[in-house]
C-alpha cells in the first residue's frame, strides 16, 4: 500500500482507467478502445490482475460495501441519483481528491468528474 492507503492494485487500475480518457462510450463495450461504465471499471481492475463482475448491478451486489466516508482510491462509486429499485444504473471509480473516472453515456467519452454528493460504494482491491 502507498502512504495514502491506496493498494498497488488500485493504483494500477486507476492508471489504466485514466489512460482511456477520451475513449468513446459504447453500451456493452468492455475495451480496449471503447467502454460502457462497468466495462471500464472491470477492464481497469483486470489490468491489476483482479476479476470483478461485469455489470454495475453485479459490481454493487457482489463486492464488499464501503461506507461513503471510508472510500479510498480504486473503490467503485454508485451515484444515488442513478439507482432504480435498489439497483445502480451507473458505476465510476474513485481516483482520490474528490474525483472519479467514468464512462458516462453515449453522448460523452471517458472523463474525470467530481465525486457525486450522495452515493454507495464497494471495494474490490
Amino acid at each position: 500500500k502507498t502512504a495514502s492507503g491506496t493498494s498497488a492494485k488500485a493504483q494500477q487500475a486507476i492508471q489504466t482507467a485514466l489512460s482511456k480518457l477520451g475513449a468513446p462510450y459504447v453500451w456493452g463495450a468492455e475495451g480496449p478502445n471503447q467502454f460502457d461504465c462497468s466495462g471500464l471499471t472491470q477492464y481497469a481492475a483486470k489490468s491489476a490482475g483482479v476479476n470483478i463482475p461485469r455489470t454495475a448491478d453485479q459490481q454493487y451486489q457482489q463486492l464488499p460495501k464501503v461506507a461513503p466516508n471510508q472510500i479510498r482510491p480504486g473503490d467503485l462509486i454508485f451515484p444515488d441519483s442513478e439507482f432504480n429499485n435498489g439497483s445502480p444504473g451507473h458505476v465510476m471509480m474513485y481516483i482520490g481528491n474528490g474525483r472519479v473516472v467514468e464512462a458516462p453515456n453515449s453522448k460523452s467519452v471517458v472523463r474525470v468528474q467530481p465525486l457525486p454528493k450522495s452515493f454507495h460504494a464497494s471495494r474490490w482491491s
